[in-house]
């Protein structure tokens, strides 16, 4: 068996898969430019950690994937044969400020990728969509049949436009590739810029927390571990190229599926969970709704339970512990 190919080996997500699949004896290769939007330092001590556990089975290469010639050199002579894309420019809130990198990231890097798959005749392609494509969907909980056709943020619309990419790809090429819409993954090793570290490290710190929509919101809060088990399943289970249709309606081998806990929690409950987890009470600093913020997200989960024998395991006060334990450890807060 080949290697498998990870985008985003540095990210939150990328980190965590590549150590599964180094773990289970698979060689993967990374690939990740180290970029500043949130500090590298993070991304960096997530790779010396993938090369304490694992050695030569993981290697990184240090460049952009927005960049045809540098994602082409990155895996030339190794093998691959499997890919996993996670790579991408992450944030709802910072698409209204730097719309520009969503269309270099995520819509011409998810394009080179594709290319790549092509090139490379893979075996699988799973790729990261988002819950964000559903927007402000009001029938719960959602489903990949839903349409999704009214994005509220430029963020959501690349990751639609990716599917869409996907779909054509798949239809053309026979290439078989699985899309997972992933649902407000948390967990150690976490981005910076989400809810459960940015509340942490205010708590700890004893500083307010900007609660939006004044906390009448809720998300379908899914731990890391729970989130890989479902990209490891997706990527040992291509799609059939059988002529039936796949979860998304896809008739060529291109499947979508939910990855969530499909248990929203409100964000008031997620804050009473961080208080206990830290011994401390929170400031609330009550906030009007974000723009290109949805009130509510519920993952519909029964085709990948069905399929990928998807079965979310951690609940919120046993994730959010965890996550508290390994913040003060990085930290020492």
């Amino acid at each position: 068996m080949g290697a498998v190919l990870v985008t985003g080996m540095a990210g939150f997500i990328g980190f965590h898969v590549a150590d599964r699949l180094a773990a289970r004896g698979e060689t993967v290769v990374g690939i990740d430019d180290l970029n500043p939007y949130y500090d590298p330092a993070l991304k960096r001590a997530r790779l010396a950690a993938l090369a304490a556990r694992h050695g030569d089975r993981v290697r990184c290469v240090i460049a952009d994937f927005a960049d045809q010639g540098a994602l082409a050199a990155a895996v030339e002579g190794m093998g691959v044969d499997r890919i996993v894309h996670l790579g991408a420019q992450a944030g709802v809130r910072y698409s209204l400020e730097n719309p520009a990198a969503y269309a270099r990231a995520n819509l011409v890097g998810h394009l080179n990728v594709l290319e790549l798959a092509r090139s490379l005749e893979t075996r699988q392609l799973v790729y990261a969509s988002s819950s964000s494509v559903y927007g402000g969907n009001r029938s719960l909980p959602f489903r990949v049949g839903d349409a999704v056709d009214h994005p509220v943020s430029l963020y959501a619309a690349t990751k639609k436009a990716d599917e869409l990419m996907s779909e054509s790809y798949a239809h053309l090429y026979r290439l078989p590739m699985t899309g997972l819409r992933f649902f407000t993954v948390y967990g150690p090793w976490g981005r910076p810029d989400m809810a459960v570290w940015l509340f942490t490290r205010a708590i700890l710190a004893g500083e307010p927390i900007r609660v939006f929509n004044e906390g009448r919101m809720a998300r379908d809060f899914t731990y890391i571990d729970d989130i890989v088990t479902g990209v490891v399943a997706a990527l040992d289970r291509p799609p059939a190229d059988d002529g039936v249709a796949k979860p998304g309606g896809s008739m060529a081998p291109h499947a979508l599926y939910n990855l969530g806990n499909s248990a929203p929690e409100p964000l008031g409950q997620l804050i009473d969970v961080i208080e206990a987890a830290c011994g401390r009470s929170a400031i609330r600093d009550l906030q009007p709704m974000q723009p290109g913020d949805v009130e509510r997200t519920y993952a519909d989960i029964a085709d990948a339970r069905r399929d990928l024998d998807f079965a979310p395991e951690t609940g919120l006060e046993a994730g959010v512990s965890r996550f508290v334990d390994w913040y003060r450890g990085y930290t020492g807060a």
